[in-house]
């Protein structure tokens, strides 16, 4: 049966291989993201431009700040990351949602001796 599956697949070949190139290329990226070495020399980069009147002491500390927080989160974790660096708006503050709501509903019965 692999065998039979093997040629009926075989026009994919090169997409497959192509997805595990990428897929090399991903990983291989993610890990000098997040190698102390780069990092470090980042950092020493943005401290010679600031010295250098190149960029602003705000500049430099922002630029810092985004630094050390791809250090800090996980190599695998693109995708994950905290509402205010990420954009996310927050909900009004006169506004309620979902779970809160339903613990200040049920709150209010345990009050009332519902």
């Amino acid at each position: 049966m692999d065998i039979l599956w093997g040629l009926l697949t075989l026009p994919y070949a090169p997409v497959r291989g192509l997805t595990a190139v990428v897929k090399v290329i991903a990983r291989e990226g993610e890990s000098q993201q997040h190698n102390p070495v780069n990092i470090r020399r980042e950092l020493e980069d943005l401290d010679q431009a600031a010295a250098a009147g190149d960029i602003t002491p705000e500049e430099r500390d922002r630029g810092q700040q985004q630094v050390l927080d791809r250090l800090t989160t996980p190599a695998g974790g693109a995708g994950h990351t905290r509402p205010e660096a990420a954009g996310r708006r927050q909900p009004p503050a006169g506004r309620e949602t979902g779970r809160r709501r339903t613990a200040g509903r049920r709150a209010d019965q345990r009050g009332r001796g519902e």
